[in-house]
């Protein structure tokens, strides 16, 4: 494709899809924007194109750029919505007293047996029922229910007693 046939498509279709991203939108600056995002992309593969694409294509090219747009602001309004709302209810005291109880969790998992650690973590991080598990591990479900209580166990009383040895914290 060559640089008059590439004009007269601009010439002949970019109204046209920016007014049909308009309607999908009722953003004429968004709509512009990605419609000439679509005849750059064109002008980029030209080299790819024997003949000019056709109507059809320069549509779907335009939709696919909108649709990717759209995408891509939905993300980033919930991660902003998600980001306030975190900044709102958590004071850097709080904070704090989370990476110093998970720095605790962390340092109470070294501490478990390894039999005890790797049931554990398969339940609660992987996701496995007790009966996935003790396949697995060629255990019986009764074995894996028992290594499962004395862990939780062994957790529950390092996390409240804070019998964990007394190391630095590291963030």
């Amino acid at each position: 494709m060559n640089q008059e046939q590439f004009k007269y498509l601009f010439n002949t279709y970019f109204d046209a899809i920016r007014n049909y991203l308009y309607f999908r939108s009722g953003d004429s600056e968004l709509s512009t924007d990605i419609a000439q995002e679509s005849f750059m992309k064109v002008w980029e593969k030209r080299d790819s194109f024997n003949e000019p694409p056709g109507k059809a294509l320069l549509y779907k090219m335009a939709n696919d750029l909108f649709i990717s747009r759209y995408r891509r602001d939905v993300v980033a309004q919930n991660y902003i919505a998600n980001e306030k709302q975190y900044d709102e209810t958590e004071s850097p005291e709080d904070i704090l007293q989370y990476k110093e109880l998970n720095h605790k969790y962390e340092l109470a998992l070294t501490q478990l047996s390894e039999k005890q650690r790797v049931v554990f973590l398969m339940s609660r991080d992987e996701g496995f029922k007790y009966s996935e598990i003790a396949e697995r591990l060629n255990l019986s479900v009764k074995a894996v229910e028992k290594r499962m209580k004395n862990a939780l166990q062994f957790l529950r009383n390092a996390l409240k007693n804070e019998i964990i040895l007394n190391q630095p914290i590291k963030f």
